[in-house]
């Protein structure tokens, strides 16, 4: 009785440690399972239709973004070469309308130390008493007319800040629109019956139809 009694404990550690590998492997199993990542799927850009707001947004942090969400990568030269030229037109009127504050404010102080004005007289002009009042008025118009470019250069890049963001969100918006061969209109003679008469060739007229497809 004693022997079977061990040979029984023997074959249930057996056992026992059989159902712990198993379970073991089955764990290892599932833990690795987990670990693979599942494949991202690739978009299709076929049926890829951009997002409204996306696009909106993306244009108010950074001009030109929302063309490039939308794929109208043409349309970003017009943009950049607007806000360029507008950069350029508003530094350029900016260094005229200082020159020429400086000047003015130099002309009418009175003081002989200050003659700024100079570099922009013609070879061999000077500013006398009798000339000072024109020239003057001369350098006050100059600072105007350079200090509102400035102005105008400003609004200019404002209004090609603005017309980026319109045109992302309208792009964004149309970008399911019908624009498939399907549509079409056709035009043909036919004859319109009024109805006001019991005979049809009185109460009838030749006129056109036109049929639109989409």
């Amino acid at each position: 009785m004693k022997a079977q009694e061990v040979v029984d404990t023997t074959n249930t550690q057996v056992v026992d440690d059989d159902m712990d590998f198993i379970i073991a492997d089955s764990l290892d199993k599932a833990k690795s399972t987990s670990n693979i990542k599942p494949k991202r799927q690739k978009r299709d850009w076929n049926t890829w239709k951009p997002d409204v707001k996306r696009a909106l947004w993306l244009s108010v942090v950074l001009p030109g973004a929302g063309q490039i969400y939308n794929h109208k990568y043409w349309k970003l030269p017009i943009f950049y070469g607007g806000v360029v030229g507008c950069v350029y037109a508003m530094t350029w009127n900016n260094n005229m309308y200082r020159d020429y504050s400086q000047a003015y404010m130099d002309l009418v102080d009175n003081n002989p130390s200050t003659q700024s004005y100079n570099q922009f007289l013609h070879l061999g002009n000077k500013i006398t008493p009798e000339n000072k009042a024109r020239y003057e008025e001369i350098f006050r118009k100059r600072k105007d007319r350079y200090r509102r470019w400035r102005d105008l250069s400003v609004f200019s890049l404002i209004g090609v800040y603005a017309l980026s963001i319109i045109d992302a969100y309208v792009d964004a918006s149309l970008s399911d629109f019908d624009i498939s061969k399907d549509l079409s209109m056709h035009i043909q003679p036919t004859i319109i019956n009024n109805q006001l008469n019991s005979s049809p060739l009185s109460s009838g007229a030749i006129g056109l139809q036109c049929s639109l497809n989409f």
